[in-house]
């Protein structure tokens, strides 16, 4: 299964994506950080190539029957379909996962207080947040981090995500 992750920065995308990795024992394919690799040796030129190397990584990993949660902005519709198209591309489900923070002040506050943790990587401020090209998603599922634990929006994804409880480390599917 890939599980697809999107949202504006300071959503939340990147925490939710590695708990759930952790909690799967999936492989997690974070962009920001192949664009930053691709960025150190490249150079600024390097466009949508972070999504499909990404991508790619994703397709080779459902070939072999694990999990992939991808974690990006995906601002787009063709970012979306690349990861639909390597998802089919393995014969795999994928489950699409738009990250909102309803709280405009809570969001803010998430992007001004951030530290990178990708070294050389440059995050975004504020004002790049709120101009940024975001074409609306047709989603499986929203999921709106304001004022919610990482614990709870776990608990969430177990509901809402098709896997055994038992795929789950240390907690208990509902159903």
């Amino acid at each position: 299964m890939l599980i697809i992750f999107g949202g504006r920065p300071g959503t939340g995308k990147t925490t939710l994506a590695r708990a759930l990795a952790q909690q799967l024992a999936a492989t997690h394919l974070r962009v920001d950080t192949i664009e930053q690799a691709l960025k150190a040796t490249l150079g600024d030129r390097i466009g949508a190539a972070g999504y499909g190397v990404a991508q790619q990584v994703a397709t080779d990993n459902l070939r072999l029957g694990l999990t992939v949660i991808a974690d990006s902005v995906n601002p787009v519709a063709a970012s979306r379909a690349g990861w639909r198209a390597a998802a089919a591309a393995a014969s795999a489900q994928a489950i699409e996962i738009e990250v909102v923070c309803s709280d405009a002040a809570e969001h803010r506050r998430r992007v001004e207080t951030r530290q990178a943790d990708i070294p050389g990587h440059v995050l975004p401020r504020w004002q790049d947040v709120l101009a940024m090209d975001f074409e609306p998603w047709t989603v499986d599922h929203v999921i709106d981090t304001a004022g919610r634990s990482i614990a709870t929006l776990s608990a969430d994804l177990a509901v809402l995500l098709p896997v055994p409880a038992t795929y789950f480390r240390g907690g208990v599917r509902r159903s």
